[in-house]
């Protein structure tokens, strides 16, 4: 699988971005996808992550309310929408999918990882 991540910029606290991931190399709909987000400084943390079909999705505590993952599975792309983004969101964004269309929290279950973009939030 290849991941091509788009999206990431500079944003004001409060202001929104969404995040683009187009994959491509195997049949998008049977396998999970995620989003993950790693700082300077801090580990690679997952923020969302969506099953293969889009039917089931998860979140981390931090961005619960503020984000939605989505997918669309005839155009091979999962989407983050930020919104109320805050300086702490700060980070470099990846995508990742899995070899399953199941919902996976853990980073180990993501064997694909596309080039990550940066998103800045500034206060």
């Amino acid at each position: 699988v290849q991941l091509q991540a788009s999206g990431g910029g500079l944003v004001q606290a409060g202001g929104s971005l969404r995040l683009s991931c187009a994959a491509s190399g195997r049949t998008f709909s049977s396998i999970g996808m995620g989003w993950f987000r790693q700082a300077p400084g801090k580990e690679r943390e997952l923020v969302a992550a969506i099953t293969g079909s889009g039917v089931s999705t998860s979140y981390a505590a931090a961005v619960k309310g503020r984000f939605t993952i989505s997918r669309d599975n005839a155009k091979n792309t999962v989407y983050l929408q930020m919104n109320s983004l805050k300086p702490e969101d700060t980070a470099v964004y990846y995508c990742a999918a899995q070899n399953f269309g199941t919902l996976a929290v853990n980073i180990i279950s993501y064997k694909h990882w596309g080039q990550g973009t940066l998103v800045t939030v500034s206060s």
